[in-house]
């Protein structure tokens, strides 16, 4: 058998993972691709570092730079996470011609087109399935499987933990707050949950999406982020009643040049790359994607609708995919290149469209007094922006006193309804800040 050596930088949860994982079924590997995986070194922060797996002394350095210039390690496997010193790590292997296999969905989202401009000036390449919906193999899928398909859209479930407290709420009828303790004495969630709970995980790996799927590199200040901390219990409990479940959803969407949506005769460039809460039907099958675990749902010209689900975090999940890519690194070494470039520009047109341009449809709770001529008050703003109302529940309550009323509005562009709510909430029954959230219908 041919011999591939690959070193490893990061022994913490998901690199521990990975050498745990790669003993178990180096064997299995090895015979299905007919190539012998080395494993020479593995950089640490720390030798006596808790850790999940143990990893023996003796193959362990607490300087990367063993790692990256050995003569004899092959491929560098950066799971060390951050955009600052991994950076270094990564670009300084590329520029030594070396691949490398990285989980690192930041880095790659902060500077994707650098690495991969580099990884082609010096010859080499950068294997990521692992940075993306854990061990759910959705790169290979948008990069390979798919490659004979406009995407028309993708829709994904994409940060357990935002998932797994939107789960709660609803089966408990808790509030953030209360599930947010939970999901953190659970270990769900970080003790400053700002990165997945604000939706910014979900923006890095959407836009890697988006970039693999629609072929020029998207610029994450282009996506509009918006995450989960102003979903209350009485929204849950609403949407419910009204035959809906909120998810946080990554949204890819391709439009036609005048605005509408692809129907896969793609004739612009334009896309719609988001991260926001939706009302999905509980009649789709993401509504019944629960607790911690993710899934993707992509639409092709072609093939239709598919649905990717499985964990999307975690040491073994995350090892997974990162075998993954070990095997392919040790094929396309066996075979004398790389079969695949990481990233292809085949559309350097193409744009983002601002979410005020986005056409939605949208769940509107406004806190109202409760005194005849209130409705009336808000259509006519409605009204006048053009915006058609398709439905409305009002709760019973003492007449004068303050009550919800929701709204369920039919699809009207963002700006609008953002000017028509600043206005409705200057009206003088209105006592609350109106909470607006997408309804995704999947058309």
């Amino acid at each position: 058998m041919l011999n591939v050596n690959f070193g490893m930088i990061g022994g913490g949860t998901v690199g521990s993972g990975v050498y745990h994982a790669l003993q178990l079924n180096r064997s299995l590997m090895e015979s299905r691709i007919g190539i012998k995986i080395n494993l020479l070194k593995i950089a640490v922060k720390e030798f006596d570092e808790p850790r999940p797996y143990p990893i023996p002394r003796e193959i362990m350095t607490t300087n990367w730079r063993e790692i990256v210039e050995d003569p004899q390690i092959q491929v560098v496997i950066e799971l060390v996470g951050g955009t600052t010193i991994a950076r270094e790590m990564v670009l300084t292997a590329l520029k030594l011609g070396k691949p490398v296999i990285t989980a690192n969905k930041a880095l790659l989202s902060a500077y994707g087109q650098e690495l991969f401009s580099t990884a082609a000036k010096y010859n080499t390449n950068i294997y990521y399935e692992a940075s993306v919906a854990g061990g759910i193999p959705i790169i290979k899928a948008v990069r390979e499987a798919f490659v004979g398909n406009k995407i028309t859209h993708i829709y994904g479930i994409v940060n357990g933990t935002c998932n797994y407290i939107l789960t709660k709420m609803k089966q408990e009828g808790a509030d953030f707050t209360e599930v947010l303790a939970q999901a953190q004495k659970h270990g769900y969630a970080e003790a400053e949950p700002s990165l997945d709970v604000d939706g910014w995980d979900s923006m890095h790996k959407i836009g890697i999406l988006a970039s693999l799927a629609h072929g020029f590199w998207v610029p994450p200040e282009k996506i509009y982020v918006e995450g989960i901390r102003n979903i209350s219990k009485l929204d849950i409990k609403f949407a419910s009643q009204l035959g809906y479940t909120i998810k946080l959803l990554g949204i890819v969407k391709r439009f036609e040049t005048d605005g509408k949506e692809s129907s896969g005769k793609l004739n612009g460039s334009q896309v719609q790359v988001s991260v926001y809460p939706a009302l999905v039907p509980d009649s789709h099958v993401l509504a019944s994607i629960n607790d911690v675990f993710n899934a993707v749902f992509v639409r092709g010209d072609i093939v239709g609708d598919t649905l990717f689900y499985g964990r999307g975090a975690g040491k073994d999940a995350t090892a997974s995919a990162v075998l993954s890519d070990i095997a392919d690194a040790a094929l396309d070494i066996k075979n004398g290149g790389s079969r695949l470039r990481p990233f292809v520009p085949h559309e350097k047109n193409g744009k983002v469209l601002p979410i005020g341009k986005i056409e939605s449809q949208y769940y509107i709770r406004l806190s109202v007094i409760d005194k005849p001529g209130v409705l009336a008050k808000i259509s006519a703003i409605f009204g006048n922006s053009n915006i058609s109302i398709a439905s409305v529940i009002q709760p019973e309550a003492r007449e004068g006193g303050t009550v919800p009323l929701i709204m369920m509005i039919h699809k009207a562009p963002n700006d609008a309804m953002t000017k028509a709510l600043k206005k409705i909430e200057k009206l003088p029954v209105v006592k609350a800040k109106p909470v607006m959230i997408r309804v995704e219908n999947f058309e």
